[in-house]
């Protein structure tokens, strides 16, 4: 059998109340021998926000996580959360909770023991709130992850991030093992939270389209690099999607970037990238055409068109 050994519990009082702690990086870098994973990372993520980590396989988005929840330290640079470098800091690694897809379980033994576990680690932990979320998953307290399917591992680890109420809790391709209504109940489950105790929430997904409607900023890493990072409604001015009669369509998009084009029998839906002069938008809707913000998705493989 699996042992480990429970933190000390910390005292409410060693939590700063609120919506959460600011996560900052300057300079960052993180390299594995002679591999770099992360290379000049500098982001500000405000506090009580929710944050989207995008990126292809092996964009650094798991190493960075990783250093922002004190698991590793920073090869170059600075990190801050809350004010405070976190690596080695107790009172700060009690207030970060990073899930991975896998839950971060200790897998032969019971979710009920995995519970209790995380509950010593962290002050704002809700054990009551923690069995609801058990029965809204359908989830049996006393069976054990390794008895699973991965779906269910999956919503093990949902539950402990949601119950810990960090201050600031990350959520690793937590619900990519989930199926599509169990996704969309992880992700209710979050909003409704958010809303009671705000705090600062990362979430990295390959599931863009599911969850940019959560996002309040997006950061995108490419080959360990941010090549992004702004307010969501900051992104989506990047481009605009045109829907209309198809000539019509192509007469206004003519000599833009176009990231993707779409076709319904006479009809045409094009994405460009790059801001347009609001006359020609205005004169554009004007002559029947729909003017729309851009899918993140669409935007996304474009910043990261060379990774393949």
């Amino acid at each position: 059998m699996t042992t480990m050994t429970h933190p000390a519990k910390l005292s409410a009082a060693a939590t700063p109340m609120g919506a959460g702690l600011a996560v900052r990086t300057h300079h960052l870098d993180q390299r594995y021998g002679k591999t770099a994973a992360l290379t000049d990372v500098n982001l500000d993520l405000a506090a009580g926000r929710i944050h989207g980590l995008l990126g292809r396989n092996g964009a650094g988005k798991t190493t960075l996580l990783a250093v922002l929840a004190s698991q590793m330290p920073a090869t170059l640079g600075e990190v801050e959360v809350g004010g405070r470098s976190p690596f080695e800091d107790e009172t700060m690694m009690a207030q970060t909770c990073l899930i991975r897809e896998s839950g971060n379980v200790v897998g032969d033994e019971s979710i009920a023991w995995n519970l209790d576990f995380h509950a010593l680690a962290r002050p704002t932990f809700d054990p009551v709130w923690a069995q609801d979320l058990l029965d809204a998953f359908g989830l049996n307290p006393k069976a054990k992850p390794d008895k699973l399917s991965r779906g269910q591992r999956s919503c093990v680890g949902a539950v402990i991030g949601l119950a810990s109420r960090a201050p600031v809790t990350m959520f690793d391709e937590v619900h990519i093992g989930m199926d599509a209504p169990t996704r969309q109940r992880f992700t209710d489950l979050l909003i409704a939270d958010f809303a009671e105790h705000p705090r600062t929430v990362i979430l990295s997904s390959h599931l863009i389209q599911e969850i940019e409607y959560l996002l309040e900023t997006v950061t995108i890493l490419h080959r360990g690099q941010v090549v992004l990072s702004a307010d969501a409604d900051e992104v989506h001015r990047q481009g605009l999607t045109v829907t209309g009669p198809a000539a019509r369509v192509d007469h206004f998009t003519a000599g833009m970037p176009i990231l993707t084009t779409r076709d319904l029998g006479p009809t045409r839906q094009v994405t460009v990238y790059g801001q347009v002069d609001p006359a020609a938008v205005a004169a554009a809707e004007s002559a029947g055409l729909t003017i729309s913000a851009p899918g993140l998705q669409d935007l996304f493989i474009h910043l990261t068109e060379d990774a393949r």
